[in-house]
This record gives structure tokens, C-alpha cells and sequence, in this order.
């Protein structure tokens, strides 16, 4: 099994418990891993057989966007849901990060797995 990704995918949206992160929208940083063999797109040269990385983007873009999260550990659960059923994913990993949202720090933000690894994907 193969590894299709994407990385940094910057969203602004509503994120946060304080009050103040109610009123502003903040950045919200992507890196998704996705399993897909992605052999028979790579013999025919045919997107069918490809995972459509684009669409992916441009699905959890709009979701983001409209969605007014409490905590980044939901909106994972939410993104990596929609991968998994939408796009028929059998294993993701994810990261989602707030960059900027503790001084000191590029970034903070949670790594989770979800589906079932199959044979072959390293982690």
C-alpha cells in the first residue's frame, strides 16, 4: 500500500473555548497521510485510479471553513471521518496544528490514526 499526502493545508476558521477565539477566525494547519495503491494509476496514467488529492483538499477546505470547532481534537475526528467515508480511505494518519496559538511555539496540535493500517504502510 501507498502513501498519498498532503501537507500544511492552511484554513482560517473558528477555533477555541475563549471567547476571543469565537470572534476571529485563526489558521488551522493539515497533514494528511492517506493509504491508496496507487499502482493501477501509475500503469494506465488515468486519474480514475488515482487518489484525487485535489478533491480532498478542496472538500475539507470548505468544511473548515464553515465549521466553528471548540477543540482541534473534534474537528480531527470530523476531517478524518469524512477521508475515510467520502473517499473510500481505509487508513489516515492526520495532523492538525493552530501555528502561532502558544508563545513560544511554532505551532500546537494533536497526531491521530484512524481505519485500518493495511500490510506494507509504515507509521
Amino acid at each position: 500500500m501507498d502513501i498519498v499526502y498532503i501537507r500544511d493545508l492552511r484554513i482560517e476558521t473558528i477555533i477555541g473555548i475563549y471567547d476571543w477565539e469565537r470572534e476571529v477566525k485563526q489558521t488551522v494547519s493539515l497533514d494528511l497521510e492517506m493509504a491508496h495503491d496507487i499502482r493501477k494509476a501509475g500503469e494506465t496514467d488515468d486519474i480514475q485510479y488515482a487518489l484525487n488529492y485535489k478533491s480532498i483538499a478542496k472538500r475539507l477546505i470548505a468544511f473548515i471553513e464553515g465549521s466553528e470547532f471548540l477543540l482541534v481534537e473534534r474537528m480531527a475526528e470530523e476531517v478524518a471521518a469524512i477521508v475515510l467515508n467520502e473517499f473510500s480511505v481505509p487508513w489516515l494518519k492526520l495532523r492538525v496544528s493552530k501555528p502561532g496559538a502558544l508563545r513560544g511555539s511554532k505551532d500546537v496540535g494533536i497526531l491521530i490514526q484512524r481505519g485500518v493500517k493495511p500490510e506494507g504502510v509504515a507509521v
